[in-house]
């Protein structure tokens, strides 16, 4: 198992919503910072959220030690509570069908290859790796 040790926020953003939406993460490791974008049309901004993650872990070797902040509550409590009944139910959720399914078997597939602590951040609260995360996502969603 692999021990390289990351720091990721990640963000998402779609205005309008749903709309042309942007994700981006920001991967501090051993002192260096890189930051990861990309964008869809159309979209939403929970779909975004969830791409952030997906593709931030997608960049990590698997087996890595990774602390991932997320300011969305959807995506933080999903991984870490509802998840485990949604897999018992059959991918799905009290309501009926479980919105963007697909992406949350992914992250639950990624979620498993590495050791993570899932951290909610307060958005636009004056953290500068959320910040920067968030204004990555939005330069993202405005380029297409």
């Amino acid at each position: 198992m692999n021990s390289e040790i990351f720091e990721i926020f990640t963000d998402g953003a779609c205005d309008p919503n749903p709309g042309r939406g942007g994700w981006a993460a920001v991967i501090n490791h051993q002192g260096k910072k890189s930051t990861i974008s990309g964008s869809e049309n159309p979209t939403t901004n929970n779909r975004m959220e969830l791409t952030a993650a997906i593709m931030a872990l997608k960049s990590v070797p698997p087996g890595s030690v990774i602390s991932i902040h997320s300011d969305s509550e959807y995506v933080k409590k999903g991984i870490t509570e509802w998840i485990k009944t949604w897999k018992m139910k059959g991918w799905k959720r009290k309501g009926g069908s479980l919105a963007n399914v697909e992406l949350w078997q992914e992250l639950d597939r990624l979620n498993q290859m590495h050791n993570i602590r899932w951290i909610w951040v307060k958005g636009h609260a004056g953290n500068p790796m959320n910040e920067l995360a968030d204004q990555l996502a939005r330069k993202a969603s405005q380029s297409r």
